[in-house]
């Protein structure tokens, strides 16, 4: 049994652990031999925490499990502080950035029992949706060498997906949680603007308006029902986080069941992979009792314009800083995002009053439909490096086309898997109105049920 402990959901692994079935070292050093056994041939982990880990695991070992995850393991983003371990953001210059106290989310998995065992790749200072860095490399999708493992917390979802862990910790400006949760057929929670906080300890910590606005730290995993425990744990106010709140985390049942499928993005030549796959995520909620029916929802284009000026505000403002740090075709990106989205062409009163239309307007339809179902990205996962080698920004304007209204309007969704096309992971976002994290997480539960877990897979190379 204990050789296949890796292959257990976090939630399962905790029940062994209080229940006595097996030892939180027995946990820890099936993962560390998965670690041994895949990373090589992924490059997901960048740290592996081993001594501390057992050491923790021995501790757990002699208490009573009393907390929801004792002795169960955790990965981190290296965007996200631990102590004992740098927060390198994916750049040679942070190489030995250390932290001087746990990011919130950090604390609190620790609180709950959980213990850190390892540190995950990403892009430089998170600022692509694939994860390849020159401190780090290039991290692979498990599923297939050529195509990328999302970003920016693609470390995470590849560690997931091979059974390195069972329960990690991203974030998400432009779909960082929810992009490589697709790539790589993993599940993952963006969470209401607010609901989880975000704080860090090494320089800069300064945050600008896209980060304030649109920023969020999440939990990632192979199962649902991790989610929801990770989001009971993770949720409430931090002092260091002043957009934090302390919000109820369950809400009323919708008067009626009604959720919309959006199959079509107006400007965008959406996959019929795609299209297919929010359709079966659509009979598994009708399975559940709930009424369906293809929507809709309030100018698309329009909120992925704001989010576009949003960051591009923030990227013009500290362009040369990033050109210190980052190598340049990242920055080549970045300055790309800036000539389509010029901040000058909209003043910042219109961007926010443009921002709170555009939530009134979604609130109403999320009172027609309390649950909305979508594309996480509108095709398969791509090639390596097609977002700085393509043409023009067009390409990942359509791909996010269904990303940035979590972003922009500040709103939960949760990525989940509905199966395998020709190799590659299928999934769908589902959608609720703000504070409704339980909403999101029924309908994915739904959703999951139906289309039954594709990992932890052995790398398919």
């Amino acid at each position: 049994m204990t050789d296949a402990l890796w292959r257990s959901s976090a939630s399962e692994l905790a029940r062994l652990i209080r229940e006595k079935e097996v030892s939180s070292r027995e946990v820890i050093q099936s993962f560390l031999d998965r670690i041994e056994a895949v990373n090589g041939q992924v490059n997901a982990v960048t740290v592996v925490l081993a001594e501390t880990a057992l050491e923790a695991a021995d501790l757990a070992d002699k208490k009573k499990a009393t907390s929801p995850l004792h002795g169960v393991p955790f990965t981190i983003k290296e965007n996200i502080d631990c102590m004992g371990s740098a927060t390198t953001n994916g750049v040679p210059a942070f190489a030995n950035a250390m932290p001087t106290m746990d990011a919130p989310v950090v604390s609190r998995m620790k609180a709950a029992g959980a213990i850190p065992l390892a540190r995950t790749n990403l892009p430089e200072l998170g600022l692509r949706i694939t994860t390849d860095n020159p401190l780090n490399g290039l991290t692979l999708n498990p599923w297939s060498s050529e195509r990328t493992a999302g970003g920016s917390s693609g470390g995470e979802a590849s560690a997931l997906a091979t059974g390195m862990t069972a329960l990690g910790l991203g974030n998400d400006i432009g779909g960082s949680l929810r992009n490589p949760a697709y790539c790589c057929g993993i599940t993952s929670l963006k969470a209401t603007t607010g609901r989880i906080p975000s704080a860090g300890t090494v320089p800069p910590t300064e945050r600008g308006l896209a980060a304030q606005l649109m920023l969020v730290e999440g939990p990632m995993a192979r199962h649902v029902a991790d989610l929801k425990l990770a989001y009971s744990i993770l949720a409430g106010r931090d002092p260091r986080d002043p957009v934090s709140v302390d919000a109820p985390l369950y809400g009323p049942a919708p008067a009626e069941k009604h959720a919309a499928l959006v199959t079509r993005i107006p400007g965008v030549n959406m996959s019929q992979t795609v299209i297919d796959s929010i359709r079966r995520a659509g009979a598994a909620l009708t399975a559940a009792g709930w009424e369906v029916e293809e929507a809709q929802p309030p100018e698309l284009a329009r909120v992925t314009e704001l989010w576009g000026h949003t960051l591009a505000a923030d990227f013009e403002s500290n362009i040369d800083l990033f050109a210190m740090v980052m190598s340049e075709k990242p920055v080549g990106l970045l300055k790309s995002l800036i000539e389509e989205y010029p901040p000058a062409s909209m003043s910042i009163g219109t961007l926010h009053s443009e921002r709170w239309r555009l939530s009134c307007e979604w609130t109403r339809f999320f009172e027609a439909f309390p649950i909305v179902v979508g594309p996480t990205w509108t095709d398969l996962a791509w090639l390596h490096d097609a977002d700085i080698d393509a043409e023009d920004s067009a390409f990942m304007r359509d791909i996010l086309g269904f990303i940035t209204p979590g972003n922009l309007l500040g709103i939960p969704s949760v990525a989940v898997p509905t199966g395998v096309h020709d190799g590659l992971p299928t999934g769908v976002q589902v959608y609720a109105d703000r504070w409704r994290e339980d909403l999101c997480l029924e309908g994915a539960l739904l959703i999951e049920q139906q289309a039954g877990q594709i990992t932890p897979i052995d790398p398919k190379f």
